[in-house]
């Protein structure tokens, strides 16, 4: 039988796995409190019962890590990462999306839905392995799929291809790591650029923050003490006082600002210091 597992990380770097539709593993994570759920759903701890009931839902709800897995949606909250991107594509801003899709690993993405559809509810995807159906349902929607046979995460080599196939303005998303340095530092033309978004940051060290901070455009808070701490000595901008969303650089805040204008919110601001009263807790 062909092994179904994939690993993800969530609600404060918790790694869970699942197989065959079934949570084999939940770790456990500092992290207690985040505004976001307890605004949306009324949780007071991130606690194993319900770390378990949330990612149950995404499994029966949008057939996460399953055969079910539905690759299209609408926009689910009024600022993340892939409303971010769904806004500027629909624009014309960006013409293709690397990211990740449980059951696929690196997809490049040309359709607004399916950029939602695939970032909108997930987690950060450490590993993953194929799901036909998954795989069959993306490329059914112009998406191309780095390697079926393995569902290899490779955001690097996801750029490659998206070169290849001549496509001009590429967004990435990308967990923090080494790759994002590699990412930014891969020859392009002069007429070619390369957005760097980076989700899923909580734990992330005070090294890595400055590099992401370096080299990528919006970086995402999360629940991480390094970017906080970062981002209280540079000020940048930022849009959203619970779990900000920070632009390292001008385009990353215009990329930002086009998704605030669209949804009639107030633009980026870089005012600090910054209302702490309702963050995560503890930061990692």
């Amino acid at each position: 039988m062909v092994e179904d597992k994939h690993v993800i990380e969530t609600l404060g770097k918790v790694r869970v796995v699942i197989e065959n539709g079934e949570i084999t593993e939940v770790g456990s994570s500092e992290m207690k409190y985040c505004p976001m759920f307890h605004a949306m759903h009324g949780v007071e701890e991130l606690n194993e019962e319900f770390i378990r009931k949330n990612i149950n839902f995404r499994i029966k709800d949008f057939g996460m890590c399953t055969p079910e897995r539905v690759i299209e949606m609408d926009d689910l909250v009024t600022v993340g990462i892939s409303e971010i991107l769904k806004t500027n594509m629909e624009m014309g801003n960006i013409d293709c999306v690397v990211g990740a899709c449980d059951g696929a690993g690196t997809v490049i993405m040309t359709n607004p839905r399916v950029v939602q559809g695939v970032g909108g509810r997930v987690s950060g995807l450490v590993s993953t392995t194929p799901i036909p159906e998954v795989i069959e349902g993306l490329e059914e929607r112009d998406s191309i799929v780095l390697n079926p046979e393995t569902a290899e995460l490779n955001q690097l080599e996801g750029l490659k291809i998206a070169l290849d196939k001549g496509y001009k303005n590429i967004a990435i998303t990308i967990l923090p790591s080494p790759m994002v340095k590699e990412i930014r530092e891969y020859p392009v033309d002069d007429d070619v650029n390369v957005y760097i978004m980076v989700a899923h940051t909580t734990g992330a060290t005070p090294e890595e923050v400055k590099m992401l901070f370096d080299n990528a455009d919006i970086v995402t808070a999360c629940a991480s003490k390094a970017i906080s701490e970062y981002a209280d000595k540079y000020e940048p901008y930022y849009y959203g006082l619970k779990v900000p969303i920070f632009c390292a650089s001008e385009d990353g805040r215009e990329l930002l600002d086009n998704r605030l204008e669209k949804i009639g919110k107030p633009l980026t601001t870089n005012e600090y210091p910054r209302n702490k009263d309702d963050a995560p807790h503890k930061l990692i």
